[in-house]
């Protein structure tokens, strides 16, 4: 960012006289940094917010009432704020039904299995799937052992090491087993070891394979059935699953806006998922983002802080199961995506904020390293590599967008993610506040720089 004076309609020039000319512009930020931090952190004021959205309204699948009242109610909440242009854009979702489900160890003896079925999974026959279970740790082992599949449930026990690197046995394990004749598929649950806490999320069916049922299973089941298996006992387990689609549902991304002063045309977008998956209340995963980026625009309205450029707030629809929201903002604002100035999601959890991850060009990255240093109070000053997210990514790939991130103390999240575990008591309002002065701060100040960022 050039050493360029502000604006006197902006933050007040005499700091920005005074700085260091390769500062300067920086100065006059400094105060209402202090004010956005200030009112975030003076109050428990977003996590009361999150804890309406759980406690009221619950988890919120795509396709479901329940999402619907989120929607109806995050509208509500906006214009109470006083928001501008608070509305909804419509996007059709899938409607995945979880049905009832189980999973037991029917020989040498019967024991229920902590499970819950995978995202998007067909369902058994009526009175189940029974079959003998062949345990593998790789897809390597899985390919090596082709003929051990046939016939069987593969149970993919592999520990959980990131998500990164373990996700892909929830999302293609199936079909790579379905491909060798298995009759249906368990999954390690994708974290580490919880109190007996399987952990749900999408699979992906593959084109070339049948589709068979999938369920996510605890890491303690895994481990006994491991255990069993190692001693060489022939372990039997019965499958029931109801789960299926139907027909494509309605559904929206909710939307508002603080309208910029000088450049409302200029967008920079701050964004959390409003769905969530069917178990826990869909705190963490991502009540919370949607909640902290939310907040940077109540205060900058409660605080009278109106930026050059518009700052916009997306809580979208259906990230889990389909990505539905961010293709149809895509789509639906495609002719102003060059407009669009920075886009950030927050979908990390809301746990101690450290800074956020930026993907742009060099000198944006410099400028925004410098913003970041207004947040060194609340050691939120990082800019690490990697910024961006699944509903922001389709505008930012389309319209060459710069994209961030909220990076958080992520050592929690994984734990809970996608579980019944997943509820506000997990959350700290403190850490939580700061975590909206963080996005506060950074929205506020790309929003309201002379010149556009990274020009």
């Amino acid at each position: 960012m050039p050493a360029t004076t502000i604006n006197e309609q902006g933050p007040g020039s005499a700091h920005t006289r005074a700085a260091a000319p390769g500062t300067r512009w920086l100065e006059a930020y400094r105060d209402p940094a202090s004010r956005l931090i200030g009112e975030a952190l003076g109050s428990t004021f977003a996590w009361e917010r999150l804890a309406v959205l759980t406690d009221t309204i619950g988890n919120r699948l795509s396709g479901t009432p329940a999402l619907d009242r989120a929607i109806q109610w995050a509208a509500a909440e906006m214009t109470r704020d006083g928001l501008d242009n608070v509305h909804t854009e419509r996007v059709m979702v899938p409607k995945w039904v979880r049905g009832a489900e189980s999973a037991e160890v029917v020989d040498p003896v019967r024991h229920a299995i902590a499970m819950l079925g995978l995202g998007d999974s067909v369902a058994t026959p009526g009175d189940g799937v029974q079959a003998e279970v062949v345990v593998v740790h790789s897809f390597e082992e899985l390919d090596a052992n082709a003929p051990a599949a046939r016939g069987r449930i593969v149970l993919f026990n592999v520990p959980f090491t990131s998500y990164g690197e373990t996700v892909r046995f929830r999302s293609a394990g199936p079909s790579r087993a379905a491909r060798h004749g298995a009759v249906a598929a368990l999954v390690r649950a994708v974290g580490p070891a919880g109190l007996r806490t399987p952990h749900t999320g999408a699979l992906q069916y593959a084109a070339d394979a049948p589709k068979i049922p999938a369920a996510a299973i605890s890491t303690e089941d895994a481990d006994r059935l491991q255990r069993m298996v190692d001693r060489g006992t022939r372990v039997v387990v019965r499958l029931k699953m109801e789960a299926h689609f139907e027909a494509d549902a309605p559904s929206a991304n909710v939307v508002g806006e603080i309208r910029g002063r000088e450049k409302p045309d200029e967008i920079v977008v701050v964004s959390g998922h409003l769905d969530s998956w069917d178990v826990g209340a869909g705190a963490t995963d991502d009540g919370g983002g949607c909640v902290v980026t939310w907040e940077a625009l109540r205060m900058m309205k409660k605080l009278n802080l109106r930026p050059r450029r518009t700052v916009r707030v997306v809580l979208w629809t259906n990230e889990e199961n389909g990505g539905r929201g961010g293709l149809g903002y895509r789509d639906q604002h495609r002719s102003e995506l060059s407009k669009h100035v920075l886009m950030l999601e927050s979908d990390g959890g809301v746990f101690r904020p450290l800074g956020f991850g930026f993907s742009g060009s060099d000198g944006a990255r410099e400028t925004v390293r410098a913003i970041a240093t207004l947040l060194t109070g609340i050691a939120a000053d990082q800019i690490n590599p990697g910024g961006g997210g699944a509903d922001i990514g389709p505008s930012m790939q389309e319209g060459h967008i710069p994209g961030m991130s909220l990076d958080v103390d992520g050592s929690k999240y994984f734990l809970i993610h996608h579980t019944h575990a997943d509820t506000i008591d997990k959350i700290d309002p403190v850490e939580m506040a700061k975590c909206a002065a963080a996005v506060a701060v950074m929205a506020y100040v790309v929003a309201d720089l002379p010149q556009r960022l990274g020009e």
